[in-house]
C-alpha cells in the first residue's frame, strides 16, 4: 500500500466502510488480474521476498474478505462491457468496471481519468455512475493549501 500516495486516504476510507460493513465492494473480474499484475511489480519493485506470492495472497484476501465480492462473469456482463468498450473507446478491464456497477446498481470508482475516458466523459458519467478518487484528492489538496497559506 502507498501511504504517502495522493490517493491514500480517499482509499483507505472506502476500505475501512467496506470491512466495517457499510459498503459492499463488487470487484470485477479482470479486476483481479490487474490486481494481481500490478502489485506483483509493486513489491518486485519494492524488493518484497517472493513478490508473485505476496500477490498471490493479496487476490486471496480480496477474494475472501467479507463485504467483497467477485461479479460472476455472465453472458450479460460480457455483452454490457463490450457495448461500453464499443460506445466510450474505455479499455477493457475499465468497461467490465463500469458494467459491473451498471448490473449491481453501485458505483464504479477509479484513482482518475483515463485518456481514453476523457474523450467521451460526460457522455459516460451520465449514463453510469462513476466517482474518481482524483476530484476528492484534488479538493483535499485544495483545502490543505488555503489552511496553509491562512496560518
Amino acid at each position: 500500500m502507498d501511504l504517502d500516495g495522493i490517493f491514500h486516504p480517499q482509499a483507505k476510507a472506502i476500505f475501512e466502510s467496506v470491512l466495517a460493513g457499510k459498503m459492499l465492494c463488487v470487484i470485477a473480474h479482470p479486476v483481479l488480474a490487474e490486481t494481481y499484475y500490478v502489485a506483483a511489480k509493486v513489491y518486485e519493485k519494492l524488493k518484497v521476498t517472493k513478490p508473485e506470492d505476496r500477490a498471490e495472497a493479496l487476490l486471496y484476501w480480496l477474494y475472501r474478505t467479507p463485504n467483497m465480492t467477485v461479479a460472476e462473469p455472465t453472458l450479460e456482463l460480457a455483452l454490457l462491457a463490450g457495448k461500453i468498450k464499443s460506445i466510450f473507446g474505455v479499455a477493457l478491464t475499465d468497461a467490465y468496471v463500469i458494467a459491473t456497477s451498471k448490473l449491481h446498481e453501485g458505483t464504479a470508482i477509479f484513482r482518475r481519468r483515463e485518456t481514453e475516458m476523457k474523450k467521451k466523459l460526460q457522455q459516460l458519467t451520465r449514463s453510469y455512475q462513476i466517482v474518481f478518487l482524483e476530484d476528492y484528492a484534488n479538493a483535499t489538496y485544495s483545502l490543505k493549501q488555503r489552511q496553509d497559506r491562512t496560518r
